[in-house]
């Protein structure tokens, strides 16, 4: 009977040492795979060299060709205004009329002057030649002539002053002045502006002299124009440099048939130099930003997987970048051609973790992306 006990109890022994095995090892299957998660989907691009447009990247202001408010030389009351606001004129339209009932009274009355003091000339210069008159008198009928004839000609400028007409060709603003209305020498009547063509003023560090000159193509931008540029061309550059800043200015004329660009309007200019660069290009999307410095992933094998292909993870890699183009972003240090990084999803993986490669919903980067509308 004993025999039987102790056998009975030694197989209960096995059994829960058995069990007990197999369970521990299954709790240390499982801390295994809680330590060593499930490889992350990802997608990959590989940096490569590209040949890039060398620009140069500007903040800018648009400035007319021509440009000038309107205004009154002389005070006078407004007889006739022969413009509508927003239209376009051309040199030596008629814009204001001011009263000049006086000044032409007045020029009549010069004008009788100079035809009677003309007279009076001729009278002298005859009797001058038959030694009847003397040299003082006909001195003294000449001068008596230029000063009628000089202030018949001083009443016409009144008069002209009086007329004011467009100065040159361009677009009229928002009218300033009504009928009957009493100006002052200098009261604003309407702004003129040529439109077409248009300056493009900006300015660009001393060191980039060397790399400017007139001719150069300028690409601008505005919100006026979303999704389009503007092309122009170089057509002034500042002799000296700014002291305060030791920026230079230069100028760019672009055309504006549509007058769609106006003066003031803030815009982006870009110089595109003659030369290219070559850089090391990957997706923006690609870069993990963050205050300390910008890195990327770099999927590489395992080299603690012994199997047959090994795993991937991905090594996180500092790197300094340089200009942006479209989808992408060159890589100045930091990154070597060939080789491969995580192109999406960089803000979920962490250094060293097992990355699982996946291109088949990949997006498609451009160098010039043109996203349509929605």
């Amino acid at each position: 009977m004993k025999k039987k006990i102790l056998f009975a109890v030694i197989v209960v022994v096995v059994l829960a040492v058995i069990l007990g095995g197999i369970k521990g090892l299954q709790i240390n299957q499982m801390i295994a795979q809680q330590r060593q998660p499930l490889p992350e989907t990802v997608t990959t691009a590989v940096a490569h060299t590209e040949s890039w447009e060398s620009l140069l990247t500007s903040v800018a202001s648009l400035v007319a060709v021509q440009g000038v408010m309107v205004s009154a030389e002389v005070a006078g009351k407004v007889v006739h205004i022969a413009f509508e606001p927003g239209t376009m004129v051309k040199v030596g339209d008629l814009l204001v009329q001011q009263d000049t009932v006086a000044e032409n009274a007045q020029l009549r009355s010069a004008e009788a002057t100079v035809a009677l003091t003309k007279l009076s000339l001729e009278r002298a210069r005859k009797l001058l030649s038959q030694r009847t008159s003397s040299q003082a008198e006909f001195d003294n009928a000449d001068a008596q002539y230029k000063q009628a004839v000089a202030q018949a000609d001083n009443i016409r400028a009144i008069i002209a002053k009086k007329t004011i007409r467009a100065p040159f060709s361009g677009v009229l603003g928002i009218r300033l002045v009504n009928l009957g209305q009493i100006l002052s020498a200098g009261d604003a009547i309407v702004s003129l502006q040529s439109l077409d063509p248009i300056f493009v003023n900006f300015s660009l560090p001393q060191q980039q002299l060397s790399r400017i000159r007139t001719g150069l193509t300028v690409r601008v931008e505005s919100d006026a124009l979303p999704g389009q540029s503007v092309e122009g061309t170089i057509t002034a550059i500042n002799p000296e440099v700014e002291t305060a800043t030791r920026n230079i200015k230069i100028q760019a004329t672009l055309k504006n048939t549509q007058h769609l660009l106006r003066p003031g309007m803030f815009a982006t200019a870009t110089v595109v130099l003659p030369e290219k660069d070559a850089v090391l290009a990957i997706p923006v999307t690609a870069v993990l930003n963050a205050p300390y410095s910008d890195s990327v992933f770099i999927v590489e094998d395992d080299k603690n997987d012994k199997n047959s292909p090994p795993a991937k993870v991905a090594r996180q890699q500092f790197v300094r970048l340089g200009v942006r183009r479209g989808d992408f972003v060159a890589v100045t240090s930091g990154l070597k051609q060939g080789e491969v990084v995580v192109s999406t999803g960089v803000f979920k993986l962490r250094n060293g973790q097992s990355v699982a490669v996946d291109n088949t919903l990949a997006p498609e980067f451009k160098i010039d992306p043109t996203p349509k509308d929605t």
